[in-house]
């Protein structure tokens, strides 16, 4: 309220300053004798103080009571109203101002209210003309700022929910494979073969060391996935033996660039595991490949699916959770499966970046 009296009063200050200049100068140039200061003060008098009070009335109503101007109609409403009220209130100050009060004929009240009415009409058509259009620049800007505010708020608050999430399921998996690599260690132990199993805890506790270091960052490079698979792979010979036959087609030095969520390639390949090789006594058939073109790097992890095999051998939880953390690193990283002559495929599509090309 303060701020806006200051602002109109500042401005139809300077309006008075100007038309008494004007007046000045009209003045002189018909040889008519006046004071400038003088006429400073009748145009503030006279017409500022009472505009004055309808800037700061009107915009006062329209701020507390915005309903008012919510339709054309309304609007019309009001400034009919606003001529009726503040017009003959305005007529009636002047007259008093300048001593016109006293009318002696009908021709001397209707001189003053054409008089009056050439000077109140302008003036307050225009004042209410620009409050309006104040009024709804501001409400406009209020409402791009709450809109632009919510925005921030709701990317936020995804942003909150996407990391929540990616801890959640590194929560998730981090004990997922630890306890399958424990397994492995397990069976030799039960075997009683005490020399592979020292050395799968040595080659666990290597493991161990990057799945940490790796968990507290968001992406690694596809190079280092498959060395820690390949270190994977080793620990898993300790268990399997001859029988683990794992194929690695395509590596190249691209994988070096290429970056992916860490520990990708191990839960495709741990699935692999358990519906090949712990679904007979015979050796693996496992394929590891990678393929690129300028836009995506292909990597497909392929093994035999058996007669007796579940419909859908990749639902389960690391597949599951691999397919969300690349949803969530890149909104075209994709993880699909599916069986094709005999065989489930599980296909990883990392999207390349320019400088990958």
């Amino acid at each position: 309220m303060i701020r806006t009296l200051i602002v109109v009063v500042l401005l139809w200050t300077a309006i008075s300053v100007l038309g008494a200049l004007q007046t000045y100068s009209d003045n002189l140039r018909l040889g008519i004798d006046s004071h400038y200061p003088s006429l400073l003060v009748t145009w503030f008098v006279e017409y500022a103080v009472p505009l004055i009070v309808l800037s700061v009335g009107l915009s006062t109503v329209l701020g507390r009571w915005p309903a008012l101007i919510a339709r054309p109609r309304d609007v019309l409403l009001l400034f009919v109203g606003l001529v009726l009220v503040f017009q003959p209130a305005q007529w009636t100050y002047m007259a008093w101002l300048r001593g016109y009060l006293h009318i002696a004929s009908l021709d001397d009240a209707r001189r003053l209210l054409m008089k009056m009415l050439l000077v109140g009409w302008f003036s307050t058509t225009g004042t209410f003309a620009a409050i309006l259009a104040i009024h709804y620049w501001r409400h406009a800007r209020e409402r791009e700022l709450a809109w632009q505010r919510s925005q921030t708020d709701m990317l936020n608050l995804r942003l909150a929910l996407e990391e929540q999430r990616m801890l959640a399921l590194r929560a998730q998996f981090e004990p997922h494979f630890l306890f399958n690599a424990l397994n492995a260690i397990s069976a030799l132990v039960r075997e009683g073969d005490r020399t592979h199993a020292l050395g799968g805890i040595g080659r666990l506790s290597d493991l161990l060391r990057y799945a940490l270091s790796a968990s507290v960052r968001n992406t690694v490079t596809v190079a280092a996935e498959l060395q820690f698979v390949r270190d994977y792979l080793d620990l898993q010979h300790l268990r399997y033996g001859d029988r683990l036959r794992v194929r690695i087609d395509g590596e190249d030095a691209l994988l070096h660039d290429v970056d992916c969520p860490p520990l990708l390639l191990q839960p495709l390949i741990e699935n692999a595991l358990r519906h090949d090789l712990d679904c007979h006594d015979g050796p693996s058939d496992i394929r590891l490949s990678f393929a690129h073109d300028d836009d995506v790097l292909t990597i497909r992890v392929a093994n035999p699916v058996g007669a007796h095999a579940s419909p859908n051998p990749g639902a389960g939880l690391g597949l599951a959770n691999t397919r969300e953390r690349l949803r969530l690193m890149h909104p075209t990283a994709s993880l699909q499966t599916s069986v094709h002559d005999g065989r489930f495929v599980a296909e990883v599509r990392l999207p390349l970046a320019r400088d990958e090309r």
